[in-house]
């Protein structure tokens, strides 16, 4: 493959590989600045409620590249992860973090070009007293994430293709593409989306008629 595994996902998009087998985390979990993306291997980590040391540690031990993937629902309202924690990812090589729990220095975030994708944002920070996991399944926007699955953001959601899946989901997703790409020179030839996709208006109550605007 001439683009690395990385490339290939993240251009294909979220979206469509949640329609192609990629496992959707819950809408909760969103984009902290517009324009994020991310995609790369998950690194785990699971929070005490209230607590964020599991995450320090997970940064702590991350490789270069992977998506720092953090359960926090216990405690949602704090802020476990900040500007402190962006500049030893950055200078890590981490490509991002996607946490079920909150967040806090979004501009900062966002000034350093940062992606994170949270349930939303809290001021009041986490401590770091101990307990969670780091480096086994968690549960994240109601998805199971183990060490390696692969991890696929932007302003569409987040999605997980299972690490022994990724070859099925660039096969399916590549196809879905193709389709896509055909349908819209269809449509802009004016064919319409009842016609391609072999919709019935029957099944839609009709009040009054369409009235067209003004010439």
């Amino acid at each position: 493959m001439s683009e690395s595994r990385a490339a290939q996902l993240a251009a294909l998009g979220a979206a469509t590989l949640g329609e192609c087998g990629a496992k959707a985390m819950a809408p909760r979990i969103r984009a902290v600045w517009s324009g994020s993306r991310v995609c790369g291997p998950a690194a785990t980590a699971r929070c005490a409620p209230g607590d964020n040391l599991a995450i320090h540690v997970a940064l702590a031990e991350a490789a270069s590249g992977v998506v720092v993937v953090a359960d926090a629902h216990g405690a949602p309202e704090r802020g476990y992860w900040g500007e402190v924690l962006t500049t030893e990812a950055l200078s890590r090589g981490v490509a991002g973090l996607v946490i079920d729990g909150m967040v806090r220095d979004t501009a900062a975030l966002a000034a350093l070009g940062f992606p994170v994708f949270a349930v939303g944002v809290a001021l009041r920070g986490a401590s770091k007293a101990g307990g969670g996991e780091v480096g086994g399944e968690v549960e994240v926007g109601g998805v199971t994430v183990g060490p390696g699955d692969w991890v696929v953001g932007d302003e569409d959601g987040v999605v997980v293709v299972p690490a022994g899946q990724v070859a099925q989901a660039l096969d399916a997703g590549r196809a879905r593409a193709g389709r896509e790409a055909e349908m819209f020179e269809e449509l802009r030839a004016g064919r319409t989306t009842v016609d391609l996709l072999g919709l019935d208006p029957s099944a839609v109550r009709r009040g009054w008629p369409v009235v067209a605007g003004p010439p």
